[in-house]
């Protein structure tokens, strides 16, 4: 299978190895107290990442960086025609009136308009606001109020519906625009473009040189377990910090070992960082991306045999779904004991064979390797399939990932790595360094330009469990039940 292949080879290289190598700061009692990563990538003094898809242009400007889904099929975009259409939604927004650092809210599932907006709305100097296209009226007022939004971008009526209920009592209801329009309307994209058509293109190009690392992009409010969501503001050096370590960690490694170019289907909601991030690495390493608005497993299979991706970032929930439907499907064939022969075989191999790459064991014995063998004609190629059929990796975070469904994965030839992040930490905090054995039931290292630093509180606080602390460059600012607006 490619994924033994591709760790075969990768234990002849240093790098990638040197790549995933931390420091450890300890007490005198041995205690550690500090894992640290350095980054791969320095911190960006200039620009912002509302740069991305003009330097793609300039660069590469017939490279495929993103295939959106139109009339049944998977269209090519081309990096010179993504950063044409951002222009135009740009000067639209413009046109509108959006003011440097003014916010934009966009409520809609996840979609290729939902790229084209945030690019747009940072180049032409703006904020983007992520909404949730669930969030009730209640909550898209305290988003809209706090964050003193002026503009709007949903994508259905009924958003559309919310946002005026929420926002019906304000002295300055945003002025919103419809995705998914109705009675023979254009649509927000194609208003937005009509309305900066008097607009100059020198506008767009000055509103994003005047940008730099530390201009607030976007603010994220968290669903909080306790009163209101929390507008986490994050600043294009943050996401930058966050996409240039994940690409130079990920894409270097993944692209030399199994000599692919790489793609992947976002299907994460937008509204969430870890969605937002991902988009921004697939840009910025040019690695094709397509969107898919259905989070359920039933729905996302199709699309995924359709677009055929290289690698996968989802929850445990996808995985574990996927394995009961192959079981389910086993069942309804009458070879359900089969498939349970099938995932206690994968167990053990997946076990013995990272022993064999830790240099632990011998690995699989013949008779494991021959029942591998068989199930992998009856089983584990339906699962890949199920999937596309060219996916060799994945990531899995939001909740640890069963150890037995990623041994079973493995034996079916897809590696899953796990990590871990939060919005505050611009999504991935954590992760497994790529290539490397999967720490089932452990938490990951820190990323590359990651601190995990544990200390104790003091006796006066009356207990001592140790806190994590998790740092990461570029400048971060959360501020509970505060206008931010202040930022402006």
């Amino acid at each position: 299978m490619g994924v033994r292949r591709d760790l075969k080879q990768a234990r002849k290289r240093t790098d990638p190895a040197d790549r995933a190598r931390v420091e450890v700061t300890k007490d005198a009692d041995g205690t550690v107290r500090e894992v640290r990563r350095a980054a791969l990538v320095p911190g960006t003094a200039t620009g912002s990442i509302a740069d991305l898809p003009f330097t793609n242009a300039a660069e590469a400007p017939d490279a495929v960086v993103i295939r959106r889904a139109e009339a049944g099929a998977w269209r090519p975009v081309t990096a010179a025609a993504f950063a044409r259409e951002v222009t135009a939604v740009a000067k639209g927004l413009i046109a509108a009136g959006l003011e440097p650092g003014g916010r934009v809210a966009v409520m809609s599932r996840t979609r290729y308009e939902w790229t084209l907006l945030d690019f747009a709305i940072w180049a032409a100097g703006g904020v983007s606001v992520p909404v949730y296209p669930t969030s009730s009226p209640e909550q898209i007022e305290w988003i809209v109020r706090d964050s003193a939004t002026r503009l709007a971008v949903v994508e259905t009526a009924q958003n559309a519906a919310a946002v005026a209920t929420g926002t019906a009592a304000h002295p300055q209801p945003p002025r919103v625009w419809q995705l998914d329009a109705e009675g023979g309307a254009a649509g927000a994209v194609a208003e937005l473009v009509a309305l900066g058509r008097g607009t100059p293109d020198e506008e767009v190009t000055a509103r994003r040189a005047a940008l730099t690392p530390g201009s607030v992009a976007t603010i994220c409010y968290t669903s909080g377990t306790t009163g209101r969501p929390k507008g986490c503001v994050l600043t294009h050096a943050n996401l930058h910090a966050e996409a240039a370590n994940t690409v130079e960690l990920l894409h270097p490694v993944f692209k030399a070992v199994t000599g692919r170019q790489a793609s992947t289907l976002l299907f994460l909601p937008l509204a969430h960082i870890l969605g937002r991030t991902l988009q921004i690495s697939c840009l910025m390493a040019r690695i094709e991306l397509g969107h898919f608005a259905g989070i359920k497993p039933d729905e996302l299979r199709p699309a995924l045999r359709e677009f055929r991706p290289t690698f996968l970032v989802g929850v445990p929930y996808l995985f574990e779904k996927i394995h009961a439907t192959g079981r389910a499907t086993a069942e309804r064939m009458g070879r359900g004991a089969s498939f349970d022969r099938a995932h206690r075989v994968g167990v053990r191999f997946g076990e013995r064979h990272l022993e064999q790459f830790l240099g632990r064991g011998k690995g699989p014995g013949p008779g494991l390797w021959a029942a591998w063998a068989l199930y992998d004609l009856l089983v584990y190629r339906r699962i890949r399939k199920e999937i596309g059929g060219r996916t060799r990796y994945a990531i899995s975070g939001g909740s640890p990932l069963d150890r037995e469904l990623s041994l079973f994965f493995l034996a079916a030839g897809i590696m899953v790595y796990e990590g871990y992040g939060l919005t505050e930490t611009t999504a991935a905090a954590t992760i497994v360094p790529p290539l490397g054995p999967p720490r089932h039931g452990r938490p990951p290292g820190p990323r590359h330009g990651r601190a995990d630093r544990r200390r104790r509180r003091g006796a006066h606080q009356g207990r001592h469990r140790p806190r994590r602390v998790l740092e990461r460059p570029g400048r971060h600012r959360r501020r509970p039940d505060r206008r931010l607006v202040r930022d402006r």
